[in-house]
């Protein structure tokens, strides 16, 4: 959103999806919600481009150096890939508010591929940001879990639900309010780049890990729907 903001134009969607279509643990990308990214793609009405993540986090240094069996290379080989189809296109949207980690491999990819990072979460207040998040339209609902404050009864809350009680658990315990620690993880079942919303009509939750102090658990994702923006979701 803030990418067409400033005047680009969004060209087409990237996903790195896991293997044997399970959530995976990944130092680099959200694999939860995986079996939802279709949805989005026919709900923005734009090209999607997907690709199986083959590599492992090998080289988890602060700056990254080519690994050639690393989970980064498989992003530099799918943008490689897009890059071949829309010769004309310049920069990579990057959602990192925080991860210097993400960032950097991020960087690394497109400097390789003569891309710009477009970088415009970066470092902005959480609580700001957040909030601008929904006033802007952005509706998404809570996927996974996996911090101290946080169980399965907060699945498929959405942003305005779980404010509240995210602002309660930064000052308890310091967690990030946007979840950049990877306390949760979301899915996005509108937004202003939306031509349809989605609507999540059958899911389940998965408990992952059942740790007494930060259990970790996810919704998977069965069946979705798009709808009209003026019909109320269910």
């Amino acid at each position: 959103m803030l990418c067409k903001e400033a005047g680009h134009e969004i060209v087409c969607l990237a996903n790195l999806f896991p293997s044997e279509s399970k959530e995976i643990d990944s130092y680099m990308y959200q694999s939860v919600g995986h079996e939802g990214i279709k949805a989005i793609g026919q709900a923005t009405g734009l090209p999607l481009f997907r690709k199986e993540i083959r590599g492992r986090p090998l080289n988890t240094e602060k700056t990254y150096e080519v690994e050639e069996k690393d989970e980064v290379e498989d992003l530099f080989f799918l943008l490689k890939t897009i890059k071949s189809q829309y010769p004309n296109i310049e920069g990579v949207s990057v959602g990192a508010i925080q991860s210097s980690y993400q960032k950097d491999r991020v960087e690394n990819v497109c400097k390789r591929l003569n891309l710009t990072p477009l970088c415009y979460l970066w470092e902005k207040d959480q609580i700001q940001l957040f909030d601008s998040m929904i006033h802007a339209g952005v509706d998404a609902i809570v996927i996974k879990v996996a911090a101290m404050g946080l169980t399965s009864k907060h699945l498929g809350m959405t942003l305005k639900e779980i404010r509240d009680h995210l602002l309660e658990m930064n000052k308890k315990y310091g967690s990030h309010v946007c979840g950049e620690g990877g306390e949760y993880e979301t899915f996005v079942v509108d937004s202003p780049l939306y031509q349809k919303r989605i609507s999540v009509d059958q899911c389940e939750a998965i408990l992952h890990s059942d740790n007494s102090i930060a259990p970790v658990a996810y919704l998977k994702l069965n069946s979705l729907s798009l709808c009209d923006k003026n019909e109320i979701a269910q």
